[in-house]
């Protein structure tokens, strides 16, 4: 007899804990599964603490069979990407599932009505809140570690998407390189004749409290013009920009950052990666607490691997050259510090900026996907 499948949404503090708790369960015995920070992933389902709150709204549900969780999936309408785009998209993420596809099924049917109550005709995902969370599913490179920047899932979801009807809305791609390459000579030379020409300067010489007081802002000032035509890219407020700041500044290492400034001191293009924090994730199992800490803090002066978070170049600098000297800069530091690899960040296949790895020793190595689906009229 087959299993009877209860979806049920989470109201309750239970539910909410078991929501984030399932991929433990899930992935206990697999050895590719790279745990997120618990703590983390809780606060962005905290709308005291998340400002896309103020943009957004969400529905988390579970799967149940009998009393045990066998999947999860969030609902989110993001109200400002639809109004921008003119789409009436409600999102799916955090959707993870047993090898099963009829759970997949009821679960995301549960946010496809959802989404049709709200009047809305498509869904899609898996995707976050804004940009700058974790997106899409792996469908190639399910032999290499994911970064802290990408969630994992194995090779059936893929699968699965397919088979229920889901097809492919966009891809985004990454490149894995040796991590320490020379820079030529004729680059180096070239690099100088651009900073002269058009009076550009490397930031450097400054502690970290410095450069997020000077420059954090403007950075992701930078980052909403840098990516204003990508797909679905809807500006950081500044409320959102205070949060990325606070979350995210203490994981970076000014070794591993380049910033490019005009005259004027505003950021024109900009190079941001961090050392991996795959062996520290699997160490603390994502926790913060007892000892995660420790892990953690190790991993931010192991330079084997490191991963490329954000990289980009404001519109009126775009083809003069100035992607080149952040990463000649950077590619400078990796030699320094004896990096062994170098994963490149998600880029949208459609998107010529990611040619540049093709210039390098690189492999493809990932491919993730954002599925799409239509749900109404």
């Amino acid at each position: 007899m087959k299993e009877i499948i209860t979806i049920k949404e989470v109201v309750t503090k239970r539910e909410f804990n078991r929501f984030f708790e399932f991929p433990y369960t899930l992935f206990r015995n697999d050895k590719m599964w790279v745990p997120q920070i618990l703590s983390s992933e809780k606060q962005t389902f905290d709308p005291k603490k998340n400002p896309a709150f103020n943009d957004c709204k969400a529905k988390m549900f579970l799967a149940y069979k009998e009393d045990k969780v066998v999947g999860r999936v969030a609902g989110i309408i993001n109200f400002r990407c639809n109004e921008t785009w003119s789409q009436k998209r409600i999102r799916f993420g955090w959707f993870d599932f047993i090898n099963d596809k009829d759970v997949a099924l009821q679960l995301l049917n549960a946010v496809e009505e959802w989404g049709k109550k709200e009047g809305l005709n498509e869904i899609m995902g898996p995707m976050g809140f804004c940009n700058l969370d974790k997106t899409g599913m792996k469908v190639d490179g399910f032999d290499i570690d994911d970064p802290m920047s990408c969630y994992y899932n194995p090779e059936y979801y893929p699968n699965i998407m397919d088979e229920i009807g889901y097809r492919k809305e966009v891809d985004t791609i990454q490149y894995l390189m040796r991590g320490s390459q020379s820079i030529p000579e004729k680059v180096l030379k070239i690099n100088n004749l651009i900073k002269e020409k058009y009076q550009l300067k490397i930031v450097e010489g400054m502690s970290k409290k410095e450069v997020v007081n000077r420059y954090g802002v403007k950075l992701f000032e930078a980052l909403n013009k840098t990516h204003s035509k990508l797909f679905g890219f809807i500006p950081l407020t500044q409320k959102q920009i205070q949060y990325f700041i606070k979350t995210n500044f203490s994981f970076l290492n000014l070794k591993l950052l380049c910033f490019i400034v005009d005259e004027n001191d505003d950021i024109v293009g900009f190079g941001i990666s961090m050392p991996s924090f795959v062996d520290a994730l699997r160490k603390s199992k994502g926790k913060f607490f007892p000892f995660g800490w420790i892990h953690l803090l190790k991993a931010l002066n192991n330079f084997d691997r490191i991963e490329l978070l954000l990289t980009g170049v404001t519109p009126e600098w775009q083809n003069k050259g100035v992607h080149s000297l952040y990463h000649a800069e950077m590619n400078k530091n990796y030699i320094e510090l004896g990096v062994k690899t170098a994963l490149s960040n998600p880029q949208l296949e459609s998107n010529e900026a990611h040619r540049i790895w093709q210039k390098y020793d690189s492999t493809l190595a990932m491919r993730r996907r954002i599925y799409i689906k239509n749900i109404g009229d």
